[in-house]
């Protein structure tokens, strides 16, 4: 069931009034709750929910043990191993399975692959579910006994499926207690989702209709055009994957919950630590907290801090997807961090970009759009089939074609949706979303908002596209 589609729009209001109604009875609000996210993610293929339902039972269970047992290690790695073993079946087996068979049997893999579905969010509520007994084992959080809190803190359907990726200290205790119904955050909460379906439904679609053709055939494009392509696949992927984080914060509030926040403005990053510190902010600090300062961190000799940094970006591209593509994509995102870490100057912007500004300096300027380019760079080989085809994109990037995309009729409309996309973020960069600042007239307001549901509505018989980030 995706955001923008019509069965959402049915789905939503009617577990929305069902889950108010039972405000008075907190377990049977989060029964219902899970029900409803079962269903939801079940909508997609029934056979996920035994996945996700062993993924709760391993994962609650083991918190009971690591408590019982004073912490036990032997538990806690006992359920990181089967829960990351399930994961590697089905995301990456046949990847590792058809390497295997090009380097030594000449290709021929048919009777190793097994063709497994990969399930959808996977990748997200696996690891929502370990650092729930990581943390019990570090004692950051207690063991909880409320099996059903559990299960909907792990299935919880706004962000079920491309996150944010969200931590039990934040997520459980909402759950564990009652919840009263905020109008303020509600209305919050519509405008958060309103911005997201614009994002992805107007700016990110229409993108991908430009993106998708040329990176069909780009050998048959000039340099020009596939730059183009280029960036419009940068602000795709981000209209994309922050437009799914809005609505899926958003939905939350509508419910009493409040998710944390997993993209703060990246594009207005001044250099690409700062973008890795705005961009999907809940996986790239799970992989910080769990991974990074358990090997040590910065806080250890030169040579560690390069095997931490290659560590920390490669494992963060491998689980984006079973493709070489994405390791050379970390890969290269560690060798733009390495530097600024190396000379202590990876933290160097810490506040957003013209924080006391209406408009940056000319030397923030020139720093946002290189770190732009650099991003976008990185996104063509995260976008390409192989690596030898994102080799020969850069290469034609300086080459001739014989054919221009046209300009025009589904594209006419873009240039201005991506103007009044980074317009309004720009505006709203020192907010908690980037929709959340209004007009004080209410006529303006409402003016507004009637705007983007017409233009929403407009793309919908063209947009019922899966989001990006489903297939990780």
């Amino acid at each position: 069931m995706l955001f923008n589609s019509l069965q959402f729009a049915l789905f939503l209001p009617l577990v929305f009034a069902a889950y108010w109604l039972l405000r008075r009875w907190r377990k049977w609000q989060n029964l219902f709750i899970l029900a409803a996210s079962y269903l939801f993610y079940g909508w997609w293929d029934w056979r996920f929910l035994l996945l996700i339902a062993f993924t709760s039972a391993m994962s609650y269970a083991s918190g009971l043990l690591i408590e019982r047992r004073c912490r036990s290690k032997t538990v806690m790695w006992t359920n990181i191993v089967v829960n990351l073993a399930i994961l590697g079946l089905f995301k990456y087996y046949d990847f590792f399975a058809q390497s295997f068979a090009d380097l030594f049997l000449g290709g021929n893999s048919d009777h190793l692959l097994l063709h497994l579905i990969l399930p959808v969010g996977i990748s997200f509520y696996t690891f929502q579910a370990l650092s729930y007994s990581i943390d019990v084992y570090r004692g950051s959080v207690k063991a909880t006994r409320d099996p059903v809190a559990f299960f909907a803190y792990v299935a919880f359907f706004p962000q079920l499926v491309a996150g944010p990726i969200e931590r039990a200290s934040s997520l459980l205790p909402q759950f564990e207690k009652p919840r009263l119904f905020d109008y303020s955050l509600a209305v919050n909460g519509l405008r958060q989702m309103l911005w997201g379906l614009f994002k992805k439904m107007v700016v990110a679609d229409t993108c991908a209709l430009y993106v998708d053709k040329v990176f069909a055939a780009p050998m048959d494009y000039g340099g020009a055009t596939l730059a183009v392509a280029a960036m419009l696949f940068a602000i795709e992927i981000y209209g994309d994957f922050s437009g799914y984080s809005d609505v899926a914060i958003g939905t939350a509030k509508l419910f009493g919950i409040t998710l944390r926040r997993n993209f703060d403005v990246p594009y207005f990053s001044r250099d690409i630590a700062e973008f890795w510190r705005r961009w999907h902010i809940s996986l790239t600090s799970w992989f910080r907290d769990y991974v990074y300062i358990p090997l040590g961190g910065s806080r250890v000799s030169r040579r560690r801090v390069v095997l931490n940094t290659f560590v920390i970006f490669l494992l963060s591209g491998f689980w984006h997807g079973a493709n070489w593509t994405f390791i050379a994509w970390g890969f290269y995102h560690a060798l733009l961090f390495l530097p600024l870490i190396l000379l202590g100057r990876n933290r160097r912007f810490r506040d957003v970009v013209a924080a006391d500004r209406a408009i940056p300096t000319l030397a923030d300027t020139g720093r946002m759009l290189l770190t732009f380019l650099l991003a976008t760079a990185g996104w063509v080989i995260f976008r390409s089939p192989s690596i030898g085809f994102a080799a020969h994109y850069f290469a034609h990037l300086f080459g001739q074609g014989s054919t221009l995309v046209p300009w025009g009729g589904d594209y006419s409309i873009l240039l201005p949706a991506i103007a009044l996309m980074f317009g309004v973020e720009w505006i709203n960069r020192r907010c908690d979303h980037e929709f959340q600042r209004q007009p004080h007239s209410r006529m303006l307001r409402w003016v507004g908002y009637t705007l983007i549901i017409f233009i929403i509505a407009a793309f919908m018989q063209t947009s019922e596209m899966p989001f990006i980030y489903f297939q990780f």
